[in-house]
């Protein structure tokens, strides 16, 4: 591909209809995608871009199943939540549609089938979980267990929420139904698989080789990890009556795989805006001038960078995606968000409790944006941001240039005289912004590129504090037509760099600088005005040009940003101290589990339950639940793995009398054999405790009967 493409399309990760958007989908998806689109758009690139609510996800029906309703007034509900939110925060999506259209299930039952008579499925008939109580085959999000890999005991039957690997719902230990709570059944089912094995040697070439200098490393790391532990087919298919109807004969009561129709979406979506712009949508999506980009969290990476480019390369007439720039996971006041628990800033509730402040939250988001690892939100800090650099620095340099100009000029941009080393030395460094801030921006680096607008305020409360011309006003009249002339260059330069990162800043300044019909940029020598493209407006900046010319009248001072007072941070704070104390009501209500099925005396006389004590303990590393015990059992010394780390410390354990399920079946968990399980029970707050024997005169090996 060219390096600089004819044309630019941008996806976001399409959101679940199960609730509304919170700050963890903000940070991690859809404000880089904003910036990064708005950005394109001003350097004159055609942008398509495009996003939608995914309605078709098992957690959709979940949330039917718990609220009483159908799953159709669930999407209904939270589309048009989502999308007032979108809206109403600044996402400029180009389109933003959902998977319920029609032009939606069109183009996904048509991409079915070109691949279906293609020959590019394989058909099998395999042994899926099954729930007899509930009379239905369980799709991926219907099983929770214990992921093989890490431990986490709340794994999903398709991933592993806590280390992020994707894996088959057989391969959990432990399967439950969500839905019953019942261990499930495996029965016979037929789905249709992509046979990813066969693109295997392909996805090497076009990643392993062709991407490892310019993907992100946690994109480029999973992708390899996968791809190193070999592919194996993947059903796009699923036993369901909510989705999209598999359009081939014999597939009456199965719909297309969410993670096979969601992507599609993408493709629907840009035709729906085509159509109604009356263009073309092949380009954007077959023209290899065209620049493809999908922004995602690291929980979609698999899909977005393994998945759906091999369904691109199995049709045959689709672009590859150039980049997936996935960020990690925002945590809330050092918890995961957690959508079922409540545990999340939720978008459209900021959008009513801090009106016409979503550039602050753009501007937090994006200053602590999760973009190489997990970071945490928290009030104080958003608090602080706000404050001490939003309202200090950028606000405080803008109202000065505002308040001074009004005062000494009655609002006309002065007359400048001569130039002295200083201002020549601060409109070099001024020049210098655009290009720096552009290339972070291209290389997908959001909190740096913000970090450096930041730092045009700071060259502007410098350059002032240093000129003071509150002093020269009354020394040197034409000293201070020059520092002001120039102040006003910075001022101007803000109200541009700043639009793809708090858009809603960049229009009020511009209305405060009488800007909005954008006065050109224009050489010392011509200062006659016209209207500017945004291109324009942002290389100006880098040039030997004026910004705002002599003689231009700017409006009257308005604070850009408002101070956070304690009481505003603080209510937030009881909201969360409130959900938190809900959670825990909830959790002790529900600790006392309905008994289990019955068994008979001979299955409890299988269970082989010793003494023994803990000898060596060590975490296990990369994981954040699994502690690598040395424990003597009294008939020897064995590994056992056991997911306490997060409940106890290695050195707490040591010398720990524990129960031990000393005949459960060998298991390796990150390729450390585990032989045996220590039993343990759970505290209404989620602490685990060890099942001590009460005398110390047990000795190790002793029978618990």
């Amino acid at each position: 591909m060219q390096n600089s493409p004819k044309r630019y399309t941008i996806t976001a990760a399409l959101p679940y209809t199960n609730g509304p958007v919170h700050i963890g989908h903000l940070a991690g998806v859809y404000v880089p995608a904003d910036i990064y689109s708005r950005f394109q758009r001003m350097q004159g690139k055609d942008v398509a871009f495009v996003c939608g609510s995914d309605e078709h996800g098992v957690p959709i029906t979940i949330k039917a199943k718990k609220e009483g309703i159908t799953p159709q007034q669930v999407v209904d509900k939270y589309h048009a939540i989502i999308k007032q939110s979108f809206q109403d925060f600044g996402i400029s999506f180009d389109n933003y549609s959902r998977t319920s259209a029609k032009v939606h299930h069109d183009t996904a039952s048509d991409f079915f089938k070109k691949l279906y008579e293609n020959g590019k499925f394989i058909e099998q008939t395999t042994e899926q979980f099954y729930d007899a109580e509930a009379n239905q085959f369980l799709a991926d999000r219907f099983i929770v267990g214990t992921c093989p890999k890490c431990g986490f005991e709340e794994s999903y039957g398709d991933q592993c929420e806590s280390c992020g690997t994707s894996h088959n719902a057989t391969d959990l230990i432990n399967p439950k139904s969500s839905i019953t709570g019942n261990t499930p059944a495996l029965k016979e089912t037929k789905h249709w698989f992509l046979p990813l094995d066969h693109y295997e040697p392909w996805l090497k070439e076009w990643i392993i080789e062709g991407h490892k200098k310019d993907w992100k490393a946690n994109v480029y790391g999973q992708c390899k990890s996968w791809i190193d532990d070999g592919l194996r087919p993947r059903a796009v298919t699923r036993d369901l009556d909510w989705g999209i109807p598999v359009p081939v004969e014999g597939a009456e009561g199965k719909v297309l795989y969410v993670w096979f129709d969601a992507p599609i979406g993408y493709i629907s979506a840009t035709k729906e805006w085509a159509e109604k712009e009356g263009k073309d949508w092949k380009p954007y999506w077959k023209d290899e001038d065209t620049k493809l980009l999908h922004f995602i969290g690291k929980d979609n990476i698999v899909f977005h960078c393994i998945i759906f480019p091999s369904m691109l390369k199995a049709d045959g007439s689709y672009i590859l995606p150039n980049n997936v720039p996935a960020n990690e996971f925002l945590n809330l006041e050092g918890n995961k968000i957690s959508t079922s628990k409540n545990w999340a800033v939720w978008l459209h509730e900021y959008l009513e409790e801090f009106p016409n402040q979503q550039d602050v939250l753009r501007y937090v988001l994006t200053a602590n944006a999760p973009e190489t690892k997990d970071n945490d939100f928290t009030w104080a800090d958003f608090q602080a941001r706000n404050n001490n650099e939003l309202v200090a620095i950028f606000g405080n340099f803008i109202n000065r240039v505002v308040v001074l100009t009004n005062k000494y000029y009655d609002g006309m941009v002065p007359e400048p005289a001569s130039f002295s080393e200083v201002d020549l030395a601060t409109l070099h460094e001024l020049r210098a912004y655009p290009d720096v801030i552009a290339s972070s921006i291209e290389r997908y680096r959001f909190r740096e590129a913000q970090a450096e607008l930041m730092n045009v305020a700071r060259l502007g409360n410098k350059y002032l504090a240093d000129e003071e011309p509150w002093k020269t006003i009354k020394t040197d009249k034409e000293r201070t037509k020059t520092v002001m002339f120039v102040a006003l260059q910075i001022a101007k330069a803000l109200s541009t760099l700043c639009e793809p990162f708090l858009p809603f800043t960049s229009t009020k300044l511009k209305d405060i600088l009488n800007l909005n019909n954008n006065v050109a940029s224009t050489p010392l020598s011509d200062q006659t005005n016209r209207t500017l493209s945004g291109a324009e407006e942002w290389n100006g900046i880098s040039s030997k040009q004026i910004l705002i010319p002599s003689g231009h009248q700017i409006g009257k001072a308005e604070l850009l940003f408002s101070k956070i007072e304690d009481e505003q941070v603080q209510q937030q704070l009881d909201k969360l101290q409130a959900t938190k104390k809900a959670n825990a009501s909830t959790s002790s209500a529900q600790a006392i589990t309905p008994q289990k099925d019955m068994i008979n005396f001979d299955d409890f006389t299988k269970l082989d339950m010793r003494v023994g004590t803990i000898l060596e303990a060590e975490k296990m590393a990369k994981t954040k639940k699994l502690l690598v015990l040395k424990v003597d059992t009294g008939i020897d010394v064995r590994t056992i793995v056991s997911g306490i780390a997060e409940s106890f410390t290695p050195e707490e354990v040591i010398g720990k009398k524990v129960t031990v399920l000393v005949n459960l079946a060998p298991r390796a968990l990150r390729g450390v054999e585990s032989e045996g399980m220590i039993l343990m029970t759970e505290t209404p707050d989620g602490n685990l405790v060890f099942l001590n024997p009460d005398s110390e005169e047990v000795k190790n090996g002793a029978l618990v009967s």
